[in-house]
């Protein structure tokens, strides 16, 4: 290996829901990977938590239908501190990690873009890609990121939260509460992406095995009031000084009626994007503010895509959700968006390891002894 280049960790699969997805954002950002400066290292993790290096023709196979993906898991598993069954392999924690590595985690979901991994990066003193341990499970709890968001004067839809427990002991009155939002509405889990489990409902009659799907993903799970809307999206780059695109518009033609999980990534005419969006200046750079805006609220770093609702009938915009390890596949709208704005993938992609790198060196400067 030539050691003037930087070794980059491609950490992708996982034990999500999104762990197909993943697979794809993993192949785009290996593509755009700048081979002249940096060295990928792909690590695949499984459903059941398992470490283990994957030959780049895997990624390079990986196209078409994400349900039908799956790793090689032929090779020998790696070293992490724990993995849910048992026993766990010897040889230390991240073992396979060395000081100047940078980690570029494409791990939609829990397990991955909601602070375990960050975490545990942290421990191991190694750059890794986008925000810390804090701010991505700020992001991925909707609820929480939701309330953060509106206590600093973010617009949001009105929405409920519901947990397991209450909806076991009451399910009827939980229901309720989720309708006192009115028909229809949307319900979904606090701490999920790529739409999975996420449920518009029409009527009443529909709410309850609603309310079950989103529970199979979640101990927590939202009811969001219904915005006949356009989903508009901005991509945000940066640390401290950070950036929105040009603002994206998904338009959605999937029979689901929104942007579901079949939509996105099974229908290849189910949505379609527009870029930039077809709103006035003035909308567009609100979307833009409020993206920059909501980055520092959620103590945010590296990147995030930010989604937005603008109500057709009032024009309002709202906030709907952040995602800090946005897609990164061939029809994702954060690269997209920066392509857009003049920032090419490769040109993307180097720009967030470096930012990875300069938020390691701050790191070490700080003290930790008096």
């Amino acid at each position: 290996m030539n050691k003037t280049k930087t070794r980059v960790i491609v950490l992708f699969g996982g034990r999500s829901a999104e762990h197909e997805v993943s697979i794809l954002s993993a192949r785009n950002v290996l593509r755009a990977l700048d081979r002249d400066r940096f060295e990928p290292l792909l690590i695949g993790i499984d459903k059941e938590g398992r470490w283990r290096p994957e030959p780049e023709a895997m990624l390079e196979a990986a196209s078409g239908d994400p349900r039908l993906l799956r790793l090689t898991a032929t090779g020998a598993e790696l070293a992490v501190p724990v993995r849910p069954e048992g026993p766990n392999p010897p040889g230390g924690a991240l073992s396979i990690l060395r000081r100047d590595d940078v980690v570029f985690p494409v791990l939609h979901g829990t397990y991955g873009e909601d602070g375990t991994v960050q975490g545990l990066l942290e421990l191991a003193d190694v750059a890794y890609v986008g925000s810390g341990h804090l701010g991505s499970a700020i992001g991925m709890d909707k609820d929480v990121s939701k309330r953060l968001l509106a206590q600093a004067g973010i617009p949001v839809v009105p929405w409920r939260v519901l947990t397991a427990g209450a909806y076991r002991r009451q399910p009827a009155v939980e229901e309720a509460r989720a309708a006192e939002l009115g028909f229809p509405l949307f319900v979904k889990p606090a701490n999920a992406g790529s739409s999975v489990g996420v449920s518009r409902v029409r009527v009443a009659a529909d709410l309850a095995a609603a309310l079950r799907l989103a529970f199979t993903f979640d101990q927590k799970i939202l009811a969001e009031a219904a915005v006949n809307a356009r989903e508009i999206e901005c991509s945000v780059l940066g640390n401290e000084d950070a950036a929105a695109s040009i603002p994206g518009e998904i338009i959605v033609t999937h029979r689901d009626g929104f942007y579901s999980y079949e939509a996105k990534y099974v229908d290849e005419s189910g949505a379609h994007w527009q870029i930039p969006a077809a709103v006035t200046p003035v909308v567009s750079e609100r979307v833009r503010a409020l993206s920059v805006q909501a980055f520092g609220v959620l103590e945010l770093a590296g990147m995030a895509r930010v989604d937005f609702f603008l109500d057709r009938d009032s024009g309002a915009l709202y906030l709907n959700e952040v995602n800090t390890i946005p897609g990164f596949t061939a029809i994702s709208m954060y690269p997209k968006m920066w392509e857009a704005s003049g920032v090419p993938q490769r040109q993307l992609v180097s720009r967030l390891i470096d930012l990875a790198i300069v938020r390691r060196a701050a790191r070490r400067q700080l003290k930790t002894t008096v």
